[in-house]
C-alpha cells in the first residue's frame, strides 16, 4: 500500500481493495451513453431532437472499449411515460476486415425483430454472433415506424448520428438527405462476451468526462484514450459522463448519486468507479442555470462523496476520487461568465485538498495538479485549455488518462 505523495499525478491506491475478475462466460458492458430526460424547450440549449420521429431509420456509431466474441445492445426507455415501439434493428462494423462483418446483422428480442419498451424500463437484445475487436466502430440502425414522442436522449454525444426516412436498416451507407444530430435516442450501452477474463472501469462526471469540447466524431474524450490504455490489460472503460451534471442535486441530468442505481450499477462486470464531478455543484448557482440557488457547503460536498464510496462498496466497486480542475476565467463571454467567482474556487481547493488527504476513496486521481498551468495554478495550463478555460481540448483529455497509473490500478 502507497500513501498519496503531491507530485505524483497519478492514480495511487490506498487499499488493497480486492479487483474481482469478470469470468469469461459473462457479458460486460463495454460503452455507454448516459440517459437524460428530454428537457422542455424553454431551456437554455436545443434537444438537437424533432419532436416526433416518424416511419424514420435511427442510425448511429458507437465506438466499444473492450471487444469481444458477440455482441448485446441495450435501449432504453428510462424517463417515458409510454411504451417504445422497435420495428427492426441491425447491427455491423464499420471497418469490418470481411464482406460478413461489413453486413448488417438483424438484431433479435426473444427471437423477434419487432419489441416493446415499457416506461420507465431498457430492453437487452438477444445475443449477436458479431465478433468485435477491441475500439471497434459498431453502426447502430432501429426503424421505428408509428409516430413516437422520446422523453429519453443523451444530449451531447461528440458523435454524428443521422435520421433517415424509411425503413434503412440494411444499407450501412448514409444517404445525403440524412437529417444529422449530436444527440442520442435509444441505444445506451453495448455489451460484449469476453474472450478471456476482463473488467470494467466507469466513469461517472459532468461535461468534461462526457467530452464537450473534444473533437466530433474523433473519439477524443478523456474516457476514449483511457480505454487505449486498459484494453490490452482486459479492462474495459465505459464514460457515464453528462453535460452539466451535479454530484448533490439533478439539473441536465439526473444527480450523480441518483444515477449510481439507475445507470451506473445497471452495468455489467464494474469493478472500478471513478468519480470526476462536483465542479457544477459548485459553479451553477448564481448563473442563468441556477440563479436563486446556494452553493453547497463543504459539508453537504463531502458527504455526498462519502454516500457514492459506501454505495459504490456495498456493491464490491473500488472508488478512485478525482481532484477538481482549475478553472479560472470559465466560459469568458458567455451567459455563464460569471460561472467562476474566487469564492467558488476556494471552496473547489478546499474539496481538492480533502480528496487528496481524507482516504475516503480507495484511491485519488489528481487531475488538478496534472493539467494546472504551473505560473497561474487556478488555471487550466494553456497546452491542455480548449479556450473557454473549463474544458480540456483533445490534448488535455489525452493527458487525463495518461495520468492515471495502470499498474497500480490493477494491482500490479
Amino acid at each position: 500500500m502507497k500513501l498519496y505523495q503531491p507530485t505524483l499525478f497519478s492514480l495511487i491506491l490506498f487499499t488493497s481493495f480486492a479487483q474481482a475478475e469478470v469470468k469469461k462466460s459473462q457479458w460486460i458492458t463495454t460503452w455507454a451513453a448516459s440517459p437524460q430526460k428530454v428537457w422542455n424547450k424553454d431551456f437554455v440549449f436545443p434537444t438537437n431532437i424533432p419532436d416526433q420521429i416518424s416511419n424514420q431509420t435511427i442510425k448511429q456509431i458507437s465506438q466499444i472499449s473492450l471487444g469481444g466474441e458477440a455482441v448485446r445492445l441495450v435501449f432504453t426507455n428510462q424517463y417515458g411515460d409510454q411504451p417504445l415501439y422497435i420495428d427492426k434493428t441491425t447491427v455491423g462494423l464499420i471497418k469490418g476486415e470481411s464482406l460478413k462483418s461489413k453486413s448488417a446483422y438483424p438484431v433479435y428480442f426473444s427471437g423477434k425483430l419487432k419489441a416493446q419498451i415499457l416506461p420507465g424500463k431498457q430492453l437487452i437484445s438477444d445475443p449477436i454472433q458479431l465478433p468485435v475487436p477491441d475500439h471497434e466502430q459498431l453502426m447502430v440502425n432501429t426503424f421505428i415506424q408509428k409516430p413516437t414522442v422520446f422523453k429519453t436522449f443523451h444530449w451531447d454525444a461528440k458523435q454524428t448520428s443521422w435520421l433517415i426516412t424509411g425503413n434503412q436498416t440494411t444499407n450501412l451507407n448514409t444517404p445525403s438527405s440524412a437529417k444529422k444530430t449530436t444527440a442520442r435516442l435509444l441505444l445506451s450501452a453495448v455489451e460484449v462476451k469476453p474472450k478471456r477474463k476482463a473488467h470494467v472501469v466507469a466513469v461517472v462526471g459532468d461535461s468534461i468526462t462526457d467530452g464537450a469540447t473534444a473533437t466530433l466524431d474523433a473519439n477524443a474524450r478523456w474516457t476514449d484514450f483511457l480505454a487505449k490504455r486498459l484494453s490490452p490489460h482486459q479492462v474495459a472503460v465505459i464514460n457515464s459522463g453528462i453535460s452539466g451534471n451535479r454530484l448533490l442535486t439533478d439539473g441536465m441530468g439526473d444527480s450523480a448519486l441518483k444515477r449510481l442505481n439507475s445507470e451506473v450499477f445497471q452495468y455489467s462486470g464494474v469493478k472500478t468507479l471513478i468519480v470526476l464531478v462536483g465542479i457544477n455543484d459548485i459553479s451553477w448557482p448564481g448563473t442563468a442555470f441556477a440563479p436563486k440557488q446556494q452553493i453547497p457547503t463543504f459539508e453537504a460536498l463531502t458527504q455526498g462523496y462519502k454516500r457514492v464510496v459506501d454505495e459504490a462498496h456495498r456493491q464490491g466497486i473500488q472508488v478512485i476520487g478525482a481532484t477538481l480542475l482549475p478553472f479560472s476565467g470559465a466560459l469568458p463571454n458567455t451567459p455563464l461568465d460569471n460561472y467562476y467567482q474566487p469564492n467558488k474556487d476556494k471552496l473547489r481547493q478546499l474539496i481538492n485538498r480533502w480528496i487528496r488527504t481524507s482516504h475516503t476513496f480507495d484511491g485519488v486521481l489528481d487531475l488538478e495538479q496534472g493539467l494546472k498551468d504551473p505560473k497561474h495554478p487556478d488555471r487550466l495550463n494553456p497546452i491542455y485549455d480548449s479556450g473557454d478555460h473549463l474544458h480540456p481540448n483533445d490534448l488535455g483529455n489525452q493527458q487525463m488518462a495518461n495520468l492515471v497509473d495502470v499498474n497500480q490500478l490493477l494491482h500490479k
